[in-house]
């Protein structure tokens, strides 16, 4: 069994008309795609993206797609990298299909490498990445178009094996370079398959 990985929530007092359906779990996450913001390997001028984006309230809950193992969990994003990060986090689960897939931009995280995690088990929540009061001028343009929007998300990568998750070209769910890395893989198709 897959499912989808936001759990937002309605309140059971909530009148219908004042619902709204694209942030309830009546509905999925809108997957960007192909040019979207949030896409899979968009191109961010200096960047390109490694995962797609699932716009969320921040600390909805974040859970497992499908059943494995955490491999590994970790930070993602700090001021201490780049000043205009807020702390978030990632976890990586080797899945029963034999995909990694990564889990990112996460608030918190509830699990442990080595948990053994089924289908729906809670991981974490959404996080807030970035900080705009220290969003500044000599912040990449695709940043600065972002100040005082401070979308909260998932960020979500699927890898073929290991991820990388420590390189020279690899940092906060994006990569520093032209050619993709031959082990990950888009995706959208995989998301827009799941069951909510």
């Amino acid at each position: 069994m897959r499912i989808w990985p936001l759990n937002i929530k309605v309140q059971e007092n909530t009148a219908p008309e004042k619902v709204d359906i694209e942030n309830t779990n009546l509905k999925k996450v809108h997957v960007p795609q192909k040019g979207e913001n949030g896409s899979f390997w968009e191109n961010r001028g200096d960047r390109h993206h490694c995962g797609v984006d699932l716009y969320a309230p921040e600390n909805t809950e974040v859970v497992a797609i499908e059943g494995g193992i955490v491999t590994e969990t970790g930070l993602m994003t700090s001021p201490e990298i780049l000043p205009y990060w807020n702390p978030t986090y990632y976890v990586i689960i080797k899945q029963s299909s034999g995909l990694f897939c990564k889990y990112g931009e996460l608030a918190d995280f509830t699990v442990r490498k080595g948990d053994k995690i089924e289908a729906g088990n809670l991981i974490g929540h959404v996080g807030m990445v970035l900080n705009s009061e220290k969003i500044d001028g000599s912040c990449p343009l695709y940043i600065q178009n972002l100040k005082n929007k401070n979308p909260s998300m998932l960020h979500f990568e699927i890898w073929r094996s290991e991820p990388i998750t420590v390189h020279k070209n690899y940092l906060g769910g994006n990569w520093f370079a032209e050619e993709m890395p031959e082990n990950l893989i888009d995706p959208t198709g995989y998301l827009e398959q799941l069951d909510l």
